[in-house]
This record gives C-alpha cells, structure tokens and sequence, in this order.
C-alpha cells in the first residue's frame, strides 16, 4: 500500500468509528429500548470478556491444551474459584498471577 492509502484508511477508519460512536448521543434520547432488551445488555460486557479470555485459558500455543501442564488453564481455574468464594477482585487477580507464575515456572 502506498502511503496515500494508508491515510485515507485511517481517515475514513476515524470517520466511521466518530460516526458510530456519536450516534447514540445524536438520536439516544430518541429510541426507547424494551426492558427485556436493557436488561440483556447488563450482561454484554461480562459475555465479551469471557469471549477473549476463555478461549486464552485452553489454547496453548495452536491448539487446544486442556491438560493438567497448562499453566494459564490452571492459573484461570483457581482463580474463578477464589472469587466465587471471596467476591475480592483485587486479591483474584494476585492470586491467579501467582499461581500463573508459579505453574509456568515449575512446568517449564
């Protein structure tokens, strides 16, 4: 690519997403969602999220590792189950490095 198309991509890249992301301020107030609709978008983010993560968690490398050598899986698993026993995010995320750390190290 040339470098002129390299800056109409961007401009036209930076139009789209100004145009996307103003549209919900320009006609918002506007449009009504049903309850049911507000409701299923509480859950959007948490979908999202585990989306990009859990897939993560059981590839190791291309292909999928679920066995007992893949730190990032155990280091996940531990630390879904110390937040739902805790509900403590701050001490998840140290305890799910730590034991990542440790796995990888000891595995490795």
């Amino acid at each position: 690519m040339s470098d002129l198309e390299v800056w109409l991509v961007i401009i036209f890249l930076t139009i789209a997403t100004v145009i996307d992301r103003s549209a919900f301020w320009v006609v918002g107030h506007h449009i009504n969602l049903p309850k049911r609709v507000q409701e299923a978008l509480r859950y959007a983010p948490a979908c999202a999220l585990a989306a990009i993560i859990v897939p993560d968690l059981f590839v190791n490398g291309e292909q999928i590792d679920i066995s007992i050598t893949n730190p990032k899986m155990i280091a996940g698993i531990l630390a879904t189950l110390f937040f739902l026993w805790r509900r403590n995010m701050l001490m998840t995320i140290v305890l799910g490095m730590s034991v990542f750390t440790a796995a990888r190290l000891w595995i490795s």
